[in-house]
């Protein structure tokens, strides 16, 4: 597995979402005991003594906004923390389809950047997703993972795009819905606040 792919598979685990437990807290029957001895009780105190678990997985929190983007970070309880930049994408109707993540890649690897991009289950995932900067050349994109929340495209990003988002000023990301096969379905991704953004996300990682 090659460095990138490792990157945007551990993105993808931070990204997707992670599955809740639930944890029940039960009371089990204490064994027989001899005669005279004392049967433990259950009581409202005890439940003082029950353990309610603790996250195991880094927790997300959005740390600020630059333009359309929020600067989203995850805690792991070091002063080197991970953060990606985060957009939601609306229909237009108002609400929202898709979400976009851009996160910075360790130098030396031909993709500069990642990008996991969430859309909705019921996505044509043979028709790829396409995301087109200003006017240059759009970019198509295949589907690689689907759970229950939805599917999501996982892509490199090289300088030249990273260039071409600073320079912009809108994207548009589309995907054809699967009751629709015919219809294309365009969302805004704007790139106000972009540069500043992911400098950000790169000074993350300079710590």
């Amino acid at each position: 597995m090659t460095k990138l792919s490792k990157s945007l598979t551990l993105i993808a685990a931070l990204t997707c979402g992670a599955a809740a437990i639930a944890q029940e807290a039960t009371n089990v029957a204490p064994a027989d005991a001899g005669a005279g001895e004392t049967q433990p009780t259950t009581s409202a105190a005890a439940g003082t003594d029950l353990s309610l678990g603790t996250p195991t997985a880094p927790q997300p929190y959005i740390r600020e906004e630059s333009g359309a983007w929020k600067l989203e970070c995850y805690r792991t309880g070091q002063e080197q923390e991970p953060c990606q930049l985060l957009q939601p994408l609306f229909g237009a109707e108002g609400n929202q389809v898709a979400n976009v993540r851009i996160f910075r890649l360790p130098e030396g690897e031909q993709a500069v950047a990642g990008a996991v991009i969430a859309v909705p289950l019921e996505t044509m995932l043979g028709a790829g997703l396409t995301i087109l900067v200003d006017a240059n050349v759009p970019q198509r994109y295949p589907f690689s993972v689907c759970d229950k929340d939805g599917c999501y495209a996982r892509i490199g990003l090289t300088q030249q795009d990273i260039d071409a988002y600073k320079r912009g000023a809108n994207a548009i990301v589309s995907l054809v819905p699967f009751v629709a096969p015919d219809r294309r379905v365009d969302l805004k991704m704007s790139l106000s606040g972009f540069t500043a953004g992911f400098d950000k996300v790169t000074a993350t990682l300079q710590r």
